[in-house]
């Protein structure tokens, strides 16, 4: 158990110039906000159903296509309850039957265990690997898999894995093609990728997007979109609020079905537009490994300081886990949040001495490199 740290002022010289490094809800971007108190009269408190909210979730669908190279018959569909909520509208909209999935953390078994409770769907095929790695698909099972659910990056753990369609074994020729889905919250705007390894990739928008939570945005390829709607006339019970269908039919109208968060849209909106600015997906995800280099980079210089995750080649571009010996990640945390420079504690239920650093796209690299330097001035105060 930490003891009460000392009380350290780390000089104004070395501080960060924005002190906020949160794993999500993420750093939102000051020009954003104004952005977004720019259209209060005439965007915000009005119907998500008009001209006004319309035409910004049309910009924002629009920019998504752009920024991630979506093919012709991509679908981006917009609903409400993020992440979370849309496990639960796989489970009744893109699952037929059984779906695999890799678990490798606290955001990746939570899927499976939603798709392990739908009581219309069978048991799901579930391999783990330990805390600090990644497993890979397996497609030789004799059972049939129609949805690989796979993880960008894990934000738990800071563990990235690479997208690949799963190449099946010959015995199964003939066999539907299984659809790939991925959990992107922590990776879409920050991490590249292509398209045509990957049938679904949704996420919500606190992380790199740099906005508020409760919105999920869904990457939908032809296939994924021919699921969704064989499924909607196949007679299975949907809630209404989970009926990817409905989602999908009112995206397409730049709507949602619900009510929306519309400062989450226009954050959203206005990070994506940054993004393309700047020179696209390509030149964000550079932003991320300029920073997330800054920390591992530290780290491996420092005797009291490594990276959690041993393989390089698994260390996520977008979340750094640090583990600490010696000194007390906590202390370093409290220490930190008390010179303005916040919420690098580590992810509560991976219990270690540990600090959770993001690098999303908003996060200066500059930022994270004074970061590191007041962390070594910390350590030797402490």
């Amino acid at each position: 158990m930490a003891g009460t740290p000392p009380s350290i002022s780390i000089p104004a010289e070395l501080r960060p110039a924005d002190g906020r490094f949160g794993s999500g809800p993420s750093k939102v971007r000051p020009e954003a906000v104004k952005a977004l108190e720019a259209r209060a009269l005439d965007y915000m408190g009005t119907s998500h159903r008009r001209t006004g909210v319309r035409s910004v979730v049309g910009r924002l669908r629009a920019a998504m296509t752009e920024l991630f190279g979506l093919g012709d018959g991509w679908e981006v569909v917009l609903g409400n309850g993020g992440s979370t909520g849309f496990w639960d509208a796989a489970a009744f909209s893109l699952i037929e039957r059984r779906s695999q999935h890799l678990t490798f953390g606290e955001f990746s078994e939570k899927f499976s265990a939603v798709t392990a409770a739908a009581p219309h769907l069978d048991d799901p095929v579930v391999i783990t690997a330990p805390y600090g790695s990644h497993p890979v698909p397996e497609t030789a099972d004799p059972v049939a898999i129609d949805v690989y659910a796979l993880t960008h990056n894990e934000t738990s753990t800071g563990v990235a894995m690479p997208l690949a369609q799963p190449q099946l074994d010959p015995c199964r020729q003939g066999v539907p093609p299984a659809l790939v889905m991925v959990d992107a919250t922590s990776a879409a705007g920050a991490m590249t990728w292509d398209p045509r390894d990957v049938d679904c990739y949704y996420f919500a928008p606190q992380k790199a997007f740099a906005a508020d939570g409760g919105l999920f945005i869904a990457l939908c390829s032809p296939a994924a979109v021919e699921r969704i709607e064989r499924i909607d006339v196949s007679g299975r019970y949907k809630p209404a609020t989970l009926d990817l269908a409905i989602a999908v039919r009112n995206s397409r109208q730049d709507q949602t079905y619900n009510t929306p968060a519309l400062a989450t849209i226009l954050l959203t909106l206005e990070t994506a537009e940054w993004m393309l600015d700047g020179g696209g997906l390509g030149w964000a995800a550079s932003r991320s490994a300029a920073s997330s280099g800054a920390v591992y980079g530290w780290a491996a210089e420092r005797d009291f300081a490594s990276p959690f995750v041993a393989d390089e080649a698994m260390r996520s571009p977008v979340v750094c886990t640090i583990d600490f010996e010696g000194v007390s990640a906590d202390d370093i945390a409290a220490a930190l949040r008390a010179n303005d420079i916040v919420d690098t504690e580590g992810y509560r239920k991976l219990g270690r001495n540990q600090l959770r650093i993001a690098a999303f796209p908003a996060i200066d690299p500059a930022d994270a490199e004074a970061l590191t330097a007041c962390i070594d001035y910390i350590v030797e105060r402490l």
